[in-house]
């Protein structure tokens, strides 16, 4: 029987673009910072709708990326790819004429891939009273994995390609995906991470009849308020982030420079409901215990839990409700923090960025905050550090990215500092 020796997985790039940053260092800062990204939607008029704000990227030139021509082949979501891209790409320092192409890898993610296409080409076919003459490039717009495809041609890369599609979990999905062929010797290098176009009108409207959107329109700035006891819903966000995820010995012997380990990951399923978590968490917890299982860590070796809490009132509940019961005395002595109250919801890109700030966190000694939670909600279970208002400095040599998505998907990530 043939014996498999799994390889070490380390981070060798990093590229983002989100509402409070178009680079990963200015992202990091204004997150250390407690920087809220959300304010009134510029994309559409808002009139009739009962949600009125978001979480938009603000000040990135589309142009100084991609060229124009190349731009109108792309919907949002694959533009946003290719900016993150490129970013990751000269963050890890390749030379791409000097490694194996055919053993890079793309696994990129999104929930929801080209809204803004498929709704702009059914307008357009209701306004022509149903003639059809669509675009040549609907179809390549449209479809999920084009981002990946789009960025394996840009670069050349020839390894495994293609796109997970598990809701709000996908780009962890991405990410634990990505993790297990390198460690399993099937590429040298994989980018993984996803991007989100999502604050079209029936982005926000189809959300809205979910009852999921915070409509604190009064009140955007601090309407994303994970855990506080008036919190009404998520804030939509859009963006990207990439992590290109590398083999050691390959990182070693090109002389990369090492951002941190990828030591873990797992996913499960709540097999409960379509859109709501299981009241108990108890996927959540099975995903983060498979999780710690699969690194070879115990409870106590984690630090910080950038937590999926997206200020709903259920959802928030049952992910506290978990590690609770799975990490028991130990839940008291980490930190968690609920990023997205910055952030907004980036629905199949929020893993990404997510598991960004975790690397920058262990990198730094620094847990990120919760913003704008003013009271907690009684719901809220009492005793845990949830590091509310500001960024606290500890040491933090593990952390969790959790991620979770309608379907009952689960999917988390461990990541670890580099120490050789």
């Amino acid at each position: 029987m043939r014996t498999v020796t799994l390889r070490r997985v380390v981070i060798t790039g990093m590229g983002a673009i989100t509402p409070i940053g178009n680079d990963v260092n200015t992202f990091w800062n204004n997150m250390k910072a407690g920087m809220s990204g959300a304010g009134p939607i510029t994309k559409f008029d808002t009139t009739e709708f009962k949600t009125k704000f978001a979480c938009e990227l603000k000040g990135l030139d589309i142009d100084a990326f991609i060229e124009k021509k190349e731009a109108r082949k792309m919907d949002t979501f694959t533009q946003y790819a290719m900016v993150v891209a490129q970013e990751a790409i000269q963050n890890s320092g390749v030379d791409l004429e000097k490694i194996d192409r055919s053993r890079f890898g793309v696994i990129w993610a999104s929930g929801n891939g080209g809204m803004q296409t498929f709704e702009d080409q059914i307008v357009e076919f209701t306004q022509a009273n149903f003639v059809p003459k669509f675009s040549p490039f609907f179809i390549p717009r449209l479809i999920s994995d084009i981002a990946a495809g789009q960025i394996a041609i840009k670069y050349g890369l020839m390894g495994i390609n293609y796109c997970t599609v598990s809701a709000c979990a996908s780009s962890n999905s991405a990410l634990v995906d990505a993790f297990n062929y390198i460690r399993l010797g099937k590429a040298n290098m994989i980018m993984a991470g996803g991007s989100e176009g999502p604050i079209t009108r029936a982005g926000i409207a189809g959300f809205n009849a979910l009852k999921a959107l915070s409509t604190r329109n009064d009140d955007a700035v601090h309407a994303s308020r994970p855990f506080d006891k008036d919190r009404d819903g998520f804030v939509m966000g859009e963006g990207a982030g990439a992590i290109i995820l590398e083999d050691y010995d390959h990182a070693i012997a090109r002389g990369a420079t090492i951002y941190g380990e990828m030591v873990g990951g797992a996913m499960s399923c709540d097999a409960y409901h379509l859109t709501a978590t299981h009241p108990e968490g108890l996927g959540a917890q099975l995903g983060m215990k498979e999780a710690l299982a699969d690194a070879g860590l115990q409870l106590e070796d984690v630090d910080y839990i950038n937590a999926h809490a997206t200020s709903t009132p259920l959802g928030d509940v049952s992910e506290l409700k978990a590690i609770n019961a799975l990490f028991g005395e130990h839940a008291s002595k980490l930190n968690i923090s609920a990023t997205k109250s910055m952030t907004g919801h980036l629905l199949g890109a929020a893993g990404a960025i997510e598991a960004i700030a975790c690397i920058k966190a262990i990198q730094d000694d620094v847990v990120p905050p919760t913003i704008n939670t003013a009271e907690l909600g009684e719901d809220i279970p009492a005793g845990l550090n949830l590091t509310i208002g500001k960024a606290q400095q500890r040491v933090i040599n593990v952390a969790l990215s959790n991620t979770f998505g309608f379907g009952g998907h689960n999917a988390i990530a461990a990541f670890a500092k580099f120490k050789g």
